[in-house]
């Protein structure tokens, strides 16, 4: 059978033609009807009823990794355009949208020179907090000791508690980080008194039992305060929740990103046992805890992030259209604290929609990023369909 030639449109199609991505396979039912292969049309949207108007365009900018051979859609909405208005699409060349100044001033906001390593984990994670750490450690050890009282053998190493403080929970951090340095096989190895094994900072700072005591009953907030896991505010969560919304409030403190933001996911390695375990098999770890993050394009500086916990229809942002869906919901959460700047946001087709860059130009944020054809909004005509 004579082979069918192929037009210039259908050949770049097919070049540019990527299965969805793995990494949104375990999202909500209402994201995954979505999921289909990415369209690598360049175009434009003009609002009938408005005389303003909205570019969706190719333009050069930052790539994502995982998306780097699909071409970026930039849509910078039109300002202030009705919601619910259908779209005419028109050629990219017949527009020229006026992108909002960048207003922001990035960079740290501390002066940072001749700084330690040291000085920058106190940027982070001040006495004020450490100090709370410390009240909840000595508040769970409390509990802890009262409510196993008839069950604890008196020379267990529970019962010869005493609380801890400040410079101590210190030295606890600081070896607890230098393990990660020097990798050895179990805990208690590093208290060796072995030639082979020893290192002799360890004991140096602290009894091997005082470590694994402190260990045992560290805290970061009041047990009794936990919702019933059945309660539909309860938080998988709350065990660290202080620890991360601390972090997140810090790093939007500490660095104002540059023009250039993307949200992008990202995966730690874990290998545990957890109900919201992921398996991402395009990523490095595959297995692990999935983290949305907003980050800075140039540097990879996080400016905010959200822990996936299979619990993603509960987003609530302030500000955000009620009709937004979880993803839109996720863009607008990371990215509220920057909006009306100028900033440019890069998603992959996992976020990327009509409604979601016309919402965002609203608020002075231009953003670019593929899409899936059967996204809402996106026309028909430049669906490209497989070659048979």
């Amino acid at each position: 059978m004579a082979s069918r030639r192929m037009t210039a449109q259908q050949v770049v199609s097919v070049l540019f033609e990527s299965s969805s991505d793995h990494e949104h396979e375990t999202d909500s039912a209402s994201e995954a009807e979505e999921e289909v292969q990415d369209s690598g049309s360049e175009f434009s949207v003009r609002d009938e009823s408005s005389d303003d108007e909205a570019t969706l365009s190719a333009d050069e900018g930052p790539v994502l990794e995982e998306d780097s051979d699909v071409p970026m859609v930039q849509e910078p909405a039109a300002e202030r355009l009705p919601i619910g208005r259908p779209d005419a699409w028109v050629a990219p060349n017949m527009e020229q949208p006026q992108l909002p100044a960048f207003t922001g001033f990035p960079g740290c906001r501390d002066n940072t020179e001749n700084f330690l390593p040291v000085n920058f984990f106190e940027l982070f994670m001040d006495d004020i907090f450490l100090e709370e750490i410390v009240e909840q450690t000595n508040l769970y050890a409390e509990q802890f000791l009262r409510d196993n009282a008839a069950r604890l053998r008196p020379h267990s190493r529970a019962s010869r508690w005493i609380p801890t403080n400040l410079e101590e929970l210190k030295k606890f951090l600081g070896l607890t980080f230098l393990m990660g340095l020097i990798r050895k096989p179990s805990l208690s190895s590093y208290w060796s008194t072995s030639p082979l094994m020893a290192t002799a900072i360890f004991p140096a700072i602290m009894s091997r039992n005082r470590y694994e005591l402190l260990l045992r009953m560290l805290h970061f907030v009041d047990n009794a305060l936990a919702l019933p896991r059945d309660h539909p505010d309860s938080d998988r969560l709350f065990k660290i929740r202080p620890v991360l919304d601390h972090l997140v409030d810090r790093f939007s403190e500490i660095y104002v990103p540059g023009k250039e933001i993307s949200v992008d996911e990202s995966l730690v390695l874990f290998k545990g046992r957890l109900v919201f375990r992921q398996y991402i098999p395009s990523k490095r770890a595959r297995y692990g805890i999935k983290l949305y993050m907003l980050s800075e394009s140039s540097t990879g500086y996080v400016y905010n992030f959200r822990v996936y916990t299979g619990r993603d229809s509960n987003i609530d942002p302030p500000g955000c259209p009620p009709t937004f869906g979880v993803s839109e919901k996720i863009v607008w959460e990371l990215g509220r604290r920057l909006f009306n700047k100028g900033h440019h946001l890069y998603v992959d087709n996992f976020y990327t929609g009509v409604r979601l860059f016309k919402e965002l130009f609203r608020v002075d944020t231009v953003a670019c990023g593929t899409i899936r054809s059967n996204r809402k909004g996106y026309p028909k005509e430049l669906v490209c369909k497989k070659l048979e």
